[in-house]
């Protein structure tokens, strides 16, 4: 860092990772940022693009630029001694890749790097390379610099919330991490180089305490990302990838069992036809799907349905310190176009530490443990990116809603805690009851057995567990109608599931300041499950208001229009 300002080198600066790095670092005076790649028309545009005007100021990839902008050509397969020396970067970012398709000297400009005395980092995702940095720890600290291979959501994130959640742990046996984008992000060409080139071939992991193989995009594993407090994703299916974790982790956790790295995509249909293919190069019908990896973007991007909503998990199984069994689930969700941005928030934080003259220890090595959770959650506020940590003991019985809640229980007011405290309880109170009056409507009312239309119905509600349910009995008045509920399992994992005569409602629970949202994810009907955009549906909340527990609930659909709403409060006796 010379005259006060920081020389960041990016290399693929005008691609996916490299170009969003360069968005997140643009309006920092102290930073002189290279944009660097093969094309110097391409890099050009960007910076050029970087440059003009867009309106709403303060928002990422303004034309609000503090930082000096150049673009430059860079060859990795060039002259790297002269174009670094020309250059004179103080930190080199390697955004490129694919680092799978690396030949003969992969970590050629990372010697070159060494060899000027020059920092160096990047976003790395494949296993060998990354696993493999550690070799040049010696060079460079003998020249006193850094380098860091996998800044990226694997493993330099997945590490951070796995440490985390460690402490919790006295022995760890499983670990799983996965990451779901969103069907709506353009996903870059050498990403999906990277994916396909271990399609159908054989990935190593562990399998009960011992090395084995599994196959790229074959072995797979279901999950519904939850971070407590929002609406989940759809549970899907995650196929596994080849990720530096995988080499890793073993290093970090004596006796080990299991690991596992995923990619879940949507729609699932389209992922289940790439696992098919993959199946086919795993026979031997297909070489690879390398030659296919145009044509794989090309569908990616033609069939983006579905919520442009994105996430991550990290899972860790063991025994916690008194010898329970515990399962530990860090979960985030990522909305809009605010994902893609995850990937580089690594890199970013390590350019602010570094103008402020924090410096990582000298050495080469991956960056798994480098940054902390705290870190990367700092860096999510600036995004629309929820993150959070559930705990499950399973010879512990909790209240179904702490349950399901995670650590986004204790965000809940005194009033709505108290009700959900678990155990038998009997609260009481006054509402007012509206109901529908169509044909449709009035007969599930009539089915479930919902209340008549009334203003300040004296109201009761009976809670009795129920095995690791529920069951809820509410009395309006002289009408009385139960509905059971539970946590979800499977699919519907981290959901509240609700049963009313033969419906079952799938429900998300979410805080939202004094108030808990109860958002419609699914429904059955005697088991049958039914379109989403059918499914019984309103305003449904409980808050706190003046100390006091109140509830409000509509049920109804496009079919039927309003089934039944009805409002009041509750006191616990």
């Amino acid at each position: 860092m010379s005259g006060g300002t920081f020389s960041l080198l990016i290399i693929g600066g005008y691609g996916s990772f490299g170009g969003r790095l360069a968005q997140l670092l643009g309006e920092e005076p102290r930073l002189r940022l290279l944009i660097a790649g093969r094309s110097l028309e391409k890099a050009d545009d960007f910076v050029f693009d970087m440059r003009s005007p867009k309106g709403g100021a303060g928002r990422l990839g303004s034309n609000d630029l503090g930082a000096w902008l150049q673009a430059v050509a860079f060859d990795r397969d060039g002259d790297l001694q002269e174009q670094l020396t020309r250059l004179r970067p103080d930190l080199v970012v390697d955004a490129s890749g694919p680092f799978q398709s690396f030949t003969g000297d992969g970590y050629k400009l990372v010697r070159a790097c060494i060899e000027l005395g020059i920092d160096y980092a990047d976003l790395a995702d494949s296993t060998g390379f990354v696993a493999g940095i550690g070799g040049l720890d010696a060079e460079a600290k003998a020249k006193g610099i850094f380098v860091l291979s996998g800044l990226s959501s694997l493993p330099a994130l997945s590490f951070a919330a796995l440490e985390a959640m460690a402490p919790h742990f006295s022995r760890v046996d499983s670990v799983a991490a996965g990451i779901a984008p969103s069907t709506h992000v353009r996903i870059g060409l050498n990403v999906v180089r990277a994916i396909a080139s271990y399609a159908g071939k054989p990935v190593a992991l562990l399998r009960e305490g011992q090395p084995a193989e599994g196959r790229g995009l074959i072995d797979e594993m279901r999950v519904t990302i939850a971070p407590p407090g929002v609406a989940p994703l759809p549970s899907r299916t995650f196929l596994l990838v080849d990720a530096p974790d995988l080499a890793l982790l073993p290093a970090r956790f004596a006796g080990l069992q299991s690991t596992f790295t995923g990619v879940g995509t949507e729609p699932q249909a389209l992922q289940g036809l790439l696992r098919f293919a993959a199946r086919l190069v795993k026979i031997g019908l297909l070489p690879s799907l390398k030659p296919f990896a145009r044509a794989l973007q090309a569908a990616s991007h033609r069939f983006a349905l579905g919520a442009h909503r994105g996430g991550m998990f990290v899972r860790l199984g063991g025994l916690d310190h008194e010898g329970r069994r515990l399962s530990a689930d860090w979960s985030l969700i990522a909305e809009g176009d605010d994902g893609p941005f995850i990937p580089v928030l690594g890199i970013e934080v390590l350019v602010r530490r570094l103008l402020e003259n924090k410096r990582p220890e000298s050495g080469a090595r991956p960056a798994a443990g480098e940054l902390l959770l705290a870190d990367f959650e700092a860096a999510f506020s600036r995004f629309s990116i929820t993150s959070g940590i559930r705990l499950d003991y399973q010879e512990e019985a909790q209240p179904l809603y702490r349950r399901i809640l995670g650590d986004a229980w204790e965000k809940l007011p005194p009033a709505l805690a108290a009700i959900h405290g678990g155990g038998t309880r009997l609260a009481s109170g006054r509402a007012r009851i509206e109901r529908g009056r169509g044909l449709l409507a009035r007969l599930i009312a009539g089915i479930i057995g919902f209340p008549a239309a009334g203003e300040d119905v004296p109201v009761a509600v009976r809670f009795v567990a129920d095995g690791d349910g529920e069951i809820w009995t509410r009395s309006f008045g002289g009408k009385t109608f139960r509905s059971w509920q539970a946590a979800g399992t499977g699919g519907d994992r981290h959901l509240l599931a609700e049963v009313f005569g033969p419906f079952r409602v799938l429900l998300a629970l979410v805080p939202e300041g004094q108030k808990l949202r109860l958002i419609v994810r699914g429904w059955r009907f005697c088991g049958i499950p039914l379109p989403l955009f059918l499914a019984p549906g309103g305003d449904t909340y409980e808050e706190e208001r003046d100390g006091r527990f109140h509830f409000h609930v509509e049920i109804g659909g496009r079919l039927t229009g309003l089934v039944v709403r009805y409002s009041g409060w509750l006191v616990l006796e």
